[in-house]
């Protein structure tokens, strides 16, 4: 079991969806970094669901509790710890589900690994409150990486089969946060809803695909052979529930390309190398190139569909019918966008320590 990640930012995640918190320590944060407990309430809250968006009527409150790390407004250096309180749990809906492993969860493959020893609630440790966690360390990490002038954000570009034309990163950071689906593509929004809101209506589920960005990622990032950036990036991202693929620039449309189109040709701008495209996504070799870091997470439709579905009884070794009731939503990609940035600012953080981007202690 691992339950950490990182080499000198290294986080730690802990907690269940029905246990009585979730919560993360983060350990190798510098001293010095000015933050405090509404600094990383703010992205908490970017995390929460819009019913009226076919996200889960479950509202928890959220509120960070600092447990030790920072005091007066400062990062001492000591292990950051962070921590949210479970308040909003009906464990009786997944009593009747306790045997019957739901398709498309983790029920089934944790019941195997910890012999049934698991917390089958709302999912237990696979559940997608757990990035709450995630979220948090997100936060302290964008706050470093701020020192360095790095920024990271990301946004749904397609929701089922509806997609988003934005590209443009100012559109992005001024609109993403304004709508229920993290999308800056109003028109596309749009369609999204109604195509979410047919779903919801069949007792169905829809997927789609996040795209992160990073900008003013110096050169020099990644530490190869093993570390590489893009390597490390994936593992955080393949981390968060329901993500089942990551491609970084171009991504696999490479492979119908040619050299001759998918080269990102180096020329001078302002007296430093830049690269006419990004078809890299911003990484080469596992190094970054100072090229806009661009990585794309595909989300899978959510689990829990009303729809009845086959199962077996791993306790009687019966064929069963499941038919998921409780509070679930219709498409996890909304609130996964800011999970998505957390991990990509945890992941360049620990990359800036390590290159000494960024000193043991702010002044």
């Amino acid at each position: 079991m691992n339950n950490s990640f990182g080499e000198l930012f290294r986080i730690t995640s802990f907690g269940e969806s029905h246990s009585r918190c979730i919560g993360v320590i983060i350990d190798g944060c510098p001293a010095g970094l000015h933050i405090n407990e509404e600094d990383i309430q703010k992205e908490v809250d970017k995390r929460k669901p819009v019913p009226s968006a076919g996200q889960t009527t479950r509202i928890e409150d959220d509120h960070v509790e600092i447990l030790s790390g920072i005091f007066q407004g400062f990062t001492t250096g000591a292990p950051i710890g962070l921590l949210v309180w479970n308040k909003d749990t009906i464990s009786r809906d997944y009593e009747k589900m306790r045997y019957l492993p739901r398709p498309g969860h983790a029920d089934y493959t944790a019941y195997i690994k910890y012999g049934g020893f698991n917390d089958y609630r709302g999912g237990g440790r696979f559940s997608g409150r757990v990035t709450v966690g995630l979220v948090m360390a997100g936060a302290v990490a964008k706050k470093v990486l701020s020192v360095a002038g790095i920024e990271v954000l990301a946004h749904t570009i397609q929701i089922g089969n509806i997609k988003s034309d934005i590209s443009d990163t100012e559109i992005i950071q001024r609109n993403v946060y304004n709508n229920p689906l993290r999308c800056a593509d109003e028109e596309a929004t749009n369609d999204m809803l109604k195509i979410i809101d047919q779903a919801g209506r069949e007792g169905d589920s829809l997927g789609g695909i996040i795209e992160g960005l990073a900008l003013n990622v110096p050169a020099g990032l990644g530490e190869p052979y093993f570390d590489t950036l893009e390597g490390e990036l994936a593992k955080a991202l393949l981390a968060i529930p329901a993500v089942k693929g990551v491609e970084f620039g171009a991504g696999f449309s490479v492979a119908g390309k040619r050299g001759s189109q998918n080269n990102d040709q180096i020329i001078f701008k302002d007296n430093k190398p830049v690269m006419k495209t990004n078809n890299a996504g911003g990484i080469l070799g596992g190094i970054s190139n100072g090229m806009p870091l661009m990585v794309r997470a595909a989300v899978k439709p959510t689990p829990s569909i009303s729809q009845s579905q086959k199962t077996v009884n791993v306790k009687t070794s019966e064929n069963a019918e499941l038919s998921i009731s409780g509070r679930h939503d219709i498409c996890l990609v909304p609130r996964a966008v800011i999970v998505v940035e957390s991990m990509i600012a945890v992941t360049l953080c620990d990359f800036a320590l390590r290159a000494g981007l960024i000193k043991r202690v702010i002044k």
